[in-house]
């Protein structure tokens, strides 16, 4: 589906003198033909609320940005419906029939690996949002660029100062979505409770397609834990909670969900279920950076809504790979990949940079504590930032070997 268009044509100081009968050209001018850039999210299933605001993100972003990059933006939505094979199949399409080579999004890691391995076959450029560590580690690549924090900053900036917070809550218990973003998270908050000392007293994996929980929560309470650690994700990872809490699990044990989806999220849990959990995120509308400024601006008046996690994702993504073509003075994938190698920009969180040598984004993950309602300044006022920082493998510990 054809969504805009903005012109592919970076002014420049031009002319032109005849010196000695030869025309001479002041400045250089950089045109180039349109350029088509899909956008893959899952707009349908179980994972449409997180993918469909990232696909408003993306959007927004190409319309409000490509004239100001000088960028004449073809954008096109494809629904991956949170399946990695139907994703593949409508990636390889779009690339076989229209010859794309720039592509944002995702949601779930599966499905962005399995993309990102297809894209770079294809040499194009792949932006994601999302958390598993093979991304930018094990199963990175030229085309494969990241700018959420991986599950490994996702549990050191969540778990970490949450045992800190509260020494003596030694007992943990894990509940586990059965996929590689699940594994990684797994994984990563398995080797701190053995580096702080905690007692593991217990893990529950689940399917990507289930909706209840009760079983698993009832495992997890007969475990008497201090603390229950949700490893799952969007909807999922809400109906968790509203089922913990409807089990009374609140009054008896802090809950912490590592990866919160942001506002839509927050909105569809409510605040009474909210109140007092403590959540990891990418983003929080209030963060105070001049680049976060802007874009809550640009989403009141363009979008009329506030940014969330999903939609800055989604914006973020495209943003980055427009910037990388105008660095580039280019629409050639290699020339747009080298040109973000290195790259350091005011990103939504603060000063953010891309590594050069894994195609990470160095940006800060989120500790958040979910407001009562005597707390809560409006009505999409749910959480308060606890605390935030960076934590990445440095290049010498990461898996990530690209050729």
């Amino acid at each position: 589906m054809k969504l805009s268009r903005r012109k592919f044509v970076k002014d420049a100081a031009a002319g032109a003198m005849l010196v000695g009968g030869a025309p001479a050209m002041l400045g250089r001018a950089f045109a180039a033909e349109k350029v088509k850039l899909c956008s893959l999210y899952p707009l349908s299933g179980a994972f449409a609320g997180v993918g469909k605001p990232g696909d408003v993100g993306a959007h927004l972003a190409m319309q409000a940005l490509a004239k100001d990059y000088g960028l004449d933006i073809e954008y096109v939505s494809i629904d991956s419906e949170g399946n990695p094979g139907r994703g593949v199949a409508k990636v390889l399409a779009e690339i076989q029939q229209s010859g794309t080579k720039f592509f944002a999004g995702a949601i779930l890691s599966s499905v962005a690996l399995a993309v990102g391995a297809e894209v770079h076959k294809s040499g194009g450029v792949f932006f994601t949002a999302v958390g598993a560590d093979e991304v930018t580690g094990a199963n990175c690549n030229r085309s494969m660029f990241r700018w959420s924090v991986p599950t490994y900053g996702a549990i050191q900036e969540t778990v970490v100062p949450l045992i800190a917070m509260f020494p003596d809550a030694k007992r943990w218990y894990t509940i586990t979505p059965k996929y590689v973003f699940g594994d990684s998270l797994l994984r990563n908050a398995v080797d701190v409770f053995k580096e702080k000392g905690i007692e593991h007293v217990g893990n529950s994996y689940h399917s990507l397609s289930e909706t209840e929980f009760s079983g698993y929560l009832t495992n997890a309470a007969a475990a008497k834990p201090d603390v229950l650690l949700l490893l799952n994700f969007g909807s999922q990872s809400t109906n968790t909670l509203r089922q913990a809490a409807d089990f009374g699990m609140k009054n008896k044990m802090k809950i912490v969900m590592v990866w919160a989806a942001g506002l839509e999220q927050y909105q569809e849990i409510g605040t009474d279920v909210l109140d007092g959990v403590y959540v990891g995120c990418q983003y929080d509308v209030t963060i105070d950076s001049p680049g976060n400024k802007k874009i809550v601006e640009l989403f009141k008046r363009d979008a009329n809504r506030i940014p969330s996690y999903a939609s800055v994702g989604g914006y973020i993504c495209v943003d980055l790979i427009m910037r990388g073509m105008k660095a580039a003075e280019s629409a050639e994938p290699a020339a747009v990949i080298k040109a973000l190698e290195g790259m350091k920009y005011e990103g939504p969180t603060g000063n953010e940079q891309i590594q050069a040598f894994d195609h990470q984004c160095v940006k800060n993950y989120y500790l958040l504590k979910g407001k009562s309602a005597a707390q809560k300044k409006s009505s999409d006022d749910y959480v308060e930032i606890v605390s935030f920082g960076k934590s990445f493998l440095t290049q010498a510990q990461s898996l990530c070997k690209m050729a």
